[in-house]
């Protein structure tokens, strides 16, 4: 199974979304990309995904154009924007799907503010595709 997962910065929900996903599907192979990738992982989504024992530390954002050639099970969409300008893809893509998450980018304050909005997207993220595919 070949998954790519978008987003729009490809620094936070996406790069969950795929270490969450080769977690549970270590045989898989599970991009992330971005629309207008960040120049960085969040260093929240880094901290929260390791809560988990899931390392996404190595990872960096990528922009989705270097994936339009490539064939693939799924792409998925993880926000709204990202699913707004999603490429035509070029390679075979056997099936699109749209699941929507806040983005936890947008909490303000201390990190002791900011780091349970980032909890509750990581553990909504996990639970979608904790039984993916749909």
């Amino acid at each position: 199974m070949k998954v790519l997962i978008l987003c729009t910065g490809n620094s936070c929900r996406s790069q969950m979304a795929q270490g969450f996903l080769k977690s549970f599907h270590p045989d898989w192979e599970v991009l992330s990309a971005g629309t207008k990738p960040a120049d960085m992982v969040n260093q929240y989504a880094i901290k929260v995904m390791a809560e988990k024992g899931i390392d996404i530390t190595g990872e960096h954002p990528k922009l989705v154009d270097q994936f339009i050639a490539d064939e693939f099970d799924y792409v998925v969409t993880v926000c709204d924007g990202a699913k707004e300008v999603c490429p035509v893809f070029i390679g075979k893509v056997s099936h699109r799907l749209h699941i929507s998450f806040e983005d936890p980018a947008d909490a303000i304050g201390t990190e002791q503010q900011v780091l349970p909005v980032y909890r509750k997207i990581r553990d909504q993220i996990s639970q979608q595709f904790s039984t993916f595919p749909h």
